[in-house]
């Protein structure tokens, strides 16, 4: 798979998964192994180092600049570039972060190869990499209509994307639509990936990744088959014993049964997918952890309202998931999540998505 300038073995993205989920390790085993590793832009100041230091309150990054420490999201990309070498890595970056833009100059400037963004619809994306061209782009769509508006906003910029992920709604953590439409089947991902396709052939026709539910080569084949270049997933990397999260937010997914797994409201304003957990049943029962607006995340919340409307702060929730706090943990999980019994390495997995169970 060729995305930009860079050469890819294995057409399998790991997708981004913040806080702490797919940071060095995780992303650079992956890269090192063929597929192309992600590295989530998102809580970096929860990553523990002696080369910075991160201002906090209540164990909590501090601000914009600290929830998003680029000292940070700096030495996780140098450390997994000690992994993978000069092999491709990407970062993925929610356009609904506070500090978008800066938070993608401090990618670029930190030597990462590519910018992935969702959680939104990223029309000013090439304005933040324009000292960097080599640096290859890469939005995530959820229609053909999002992708004709990105390519519209992006010719002022003399630019197009590098390769499209089409998400749909079966993936880990926030959707692309309504609550509603996630269940409608004209919205399931083998229904919005053909009209992708075509509109992509107006602009370049850049190489399209199907995301959101994928389990195995058989979806691959699938979806390969139906003309994309190559898959993006995450959850199933969460089985791995390199992803970066705690080892009791595997468990979690292990224990995990499939009725657990359920769409929740989100401060970001759209719906979420995770694991039911102790924390829904604090949230109802009045017991949740007070909603405190320490690290102000996401543009959408403004500054804990809306984290305070749905009852819970996706910060710190996140935070308290990525330290293994089965208490008032926030675990995201695509719709397959259940399916994970065991852990194993990022060779074992990708040599069965390669080569089949």
């Amino acid at each position: 798979m060729k995305i930009g300038k860079y050469e890819i073995k294995h057409p399998i993205i790991q997708g981004g998964m913040g806080v702490g989920i797919s940071w060095d390790k995780l992303a650079g085993t992956v890269s090192k192994e063929g597929a192309l590793g992600v590295i989530s832009g998102v809580g970096t100041g929860y990553y523990q180092s002696d080369e910075y230091q991160i201002k906090t309150r209540k164990d909590k990054p501090v601000d914009v600049l600290n929830f998003y420490s680029k000292d940070a999201l700096t030495t996780i990309i140098k450390n997994a570039r000690k992994i993978c070498g000069n092999a491709p890595l990407a970062c993925n970056i929610l356009y609904a972060c506070n500090d978008y833009g800066r938070i993608v100059k401090d990618a670029c400037e930190a030597g990462i190869n590519m910018i992935i963004t969702g959680a939104g619809i990223p029309t000013n994306m090439p304005e933040f990499t324009k000292n960097f061209p080599d640096v290859a782009l890469i939005p995530i769509v959820s229609s053909a209509r999002a992708l004709k508006l990105i390519c519209k906003k992006w010719k002022r910029y003399n630019r197009l994307p590098d390769a499209v992920i089409v998400e749909g709604p079966k993936s880990g953590g926030h959707q692309g639509f309504s609550y509603d439409d996630c269940f409608k089947e004209e919205f399931q991902l083998e229904n919005i990936v053909p009209p992708v396709i075509e509109e992509a052939k107006n602009w370049g026709n850049p190489p399209i990744i199907a995301a959101g539910g994928i389990w195995d080569k058989k979806d691959i084949d699938k979806f390969m088959d139906m003309g994309c270049s190559g898959v993006q997933m995450a959850t199933r990397f969460i089985g791995t014993f390199e992803c970066d999260a705690d080892p009791s937010f595997k468990k979690v997914l292990i224990d995990a049964k499939e009725d657990d797994i359920k769409l929740m409201k989100s401060p970001v304003g759209l719906p979420a997918r995770g694991v039911q957990t102790n924390l829904q049943r604090s949230m109802k029962e009045g017991t949740a952890p007070k909603v405190v607006c320490i690290s102000n995340c996401v543009a959408p919340c403004h500054r804990g309202v809306e984290a305070k409307a749905v009852g819970y702060c996706i910060a710190d929730r996140l935070g308290a998931a990525y330290q293994g706090d089965l208490d008032t943990g926030l675990f995201f999980t695509g719709s397959n999540g259940y399916k994970i019994d065991k852990v194993i390495s990022v060779h074992e997995l990708i040599e069965k998505l390669t080569k089949g169970e």
